[in-house]
């Protein structure tokens, strides 16, 4: 029976099909966070086992980082020729697999391979749920619905914590990797039946749900099907944010990373209290999410505005965080700076999304996130020698993670309006 058919008549859906798309997306990308983060826990366990240095517990990381960044702009090619739909699930049962294996690895060379793998899989993934959510969301939404997929990246670590902690105080580091590869197949099979690349497609949309994209093609997105990646890559917008991405990538990282380490090791705060305090700062992030993505759809016009302001706030914030002595005070401007810093995430997404046209968001997003996973590969380490070069303060670290933020919104007064049209540069 026809979903449709079956409400009463004069009566509107409450829950939209693109609701079911963005629930999917956001339970794959809670995984992919809890996968990926529960590395940072299990990372001493692992170099107990396998006899390992910190320089070779750090290759570990940067071997996910290189996987991940390496195929942030095929994943995004392949999105836009063979869809969304395809390479979500693709992407989600192959890291799913690899996470598994992790558990299994007992050398160093394997587990860096391992880790190559699991990256290369998760890089296939976020420029095809981009995609797919500017797809199926009108331009109104969008901020809210980037908003929402986005507090994985803050519950996302807290809860990779929680997990991490638990299993491994009662079975070992094994297997938490082993538990974690499981609910992949599931997520993945629940995309593959229950989205589609072409909401027309989707037994349960509306005509009133193809009527708001309609109009939003009206707006000149329209013709566009048919343009080459070497033109895409000549958009200046493009690149602009791409570099705002990496810049402000660099403090997310540095501020994900370097926290335990920070209250350990400068605040002197016992391992207990550590994971309850690291975990409070992302659930202020969680609710700077949802709330910036409230005020870019509200105050659309202003979004590059909000994320300039939110950003420097939270740099101010930041900078408070090391600088004040009260070892809780800290705490309390790192869960502010969270708050603004993830405000800020909130509304690039959703300029990225009115300046880039959604048929080639796959390709376009996919460059804009290998800025940031750049970030990831060269931030730890610069953070790490600027650590160990001051005697163990942390001092100059978060001046390198205020600057970057800083400079991202120096970055963003730099773009200009609606590039849906404009932007994609005419052949010759």
């Amino acid at each position: 029976m026809n979903l449709q058919t079956s409400l009463p008549s004069g009566k509107p859906k409450t829950w939209k099909a693109r609701y079911t798309v963005l629930t999917l997306i956001w339970l794959a990308w809670l995984l992919s966070f809890l996968d990926r983060m529960v590395m940072s826990v299990s990372l001493p366990y692992i170099g107990k086992d396998l006899n390992l240095d910190t320089t070779q517990q750090g290759l570990i990381i940067s071997a996910f980082f290189i996987g991940y960044a390496a195929f942030q702009i095929p994943g995004g090619l392949l999105a836009d020729k063979f869809g969304s739909r395809k390479i979500m699930a693709i992407g989600i049962a192959w890291w799913s697999v690899f996470t598994s294996l992790t558990g299994a690895v007992l050398t160093l060379p394997l587990m860096l391979a391992v880790r190559f793998f699991f990256g290369i899989g998760e890089g296939c993934f976020p420029s095809a749920s981009w995609k797919m959510i500017s797809t199926y969301f009108p331009s109104k939404e969008r901020g809210r619905a980037t908003a929402i997929q986005s507090t994985v990246n803050t519950l996302g670590p807290a809860l990779a914590v929680v997990v991490a902690a638990s299993i491994i105080g009662a079975f070992g580091w094994h297997m938490v990797f082993i538990v974690l590869g499981i609910p992949g197949l599931f997520i993945a099979a629940g995309i593959y039946l229950f989205t589609r690349d072409n909401p027309k497609d989707h037994p349960a949309i509306t005509q009133q749900d193809l009527a708001d994209l309609a109009a939003d093609d009206q707006g000149g997105l329209q013709n566009t099907s048919a343009i080459a990646f070497k033109d895409v890559l000549k958009m200046p917008v493009l690149w602009q944010m791409a570099s705002i991405w990496f810049l402000f990538d660099i403090t997310f990282w540095g501020f994900s990373t370097w926290l335990p380490s920070y209250l350990i090791t400068v605040r002197e705060f016992s391992l207990a209290k550590t994971g309850v305090m690291a975990a409070i700062p992302f659930l202020f992030g969680a609710g700077g999410t949802l709330i910036g993505g409230y005020c870019s759809d509200k105050f659309k016009p202003m979004r590059k505005t909000l994320y300039v302001a939110t950003s420097v706030i939270a740099a101010g914030f930041l900078y408070l965080t090391f600088s004040v002595s009260s070892a809780d005070m800290a705490v309390v401007y790192q869960c502010i700076s969270a708050l603004f810093m993830f405000f800020a995430m909130a509304t690039f997404w959703g300029i990225l999304m009115d300046t880039i046209p959604s048929n080639i968001m796959g390709r376009a997003s996919g460059i804009v996130n290998f800025g940031g996973q750049m970030a990831g590969v060269v931030s730890a380490p610069i953070i790490g020698w600027l650590i160990q070069s001051s005697g163990g303060s942390y001092n100059s670290a978060f001046i390198f993670m205020i600057a970057a933020l800083l400079c991202s919104a120096v970055v963003t007064l730099t773009v200009k309006g609606s590039h849906a049209v404009g932007a994609i540069p005419s052949k010759a």
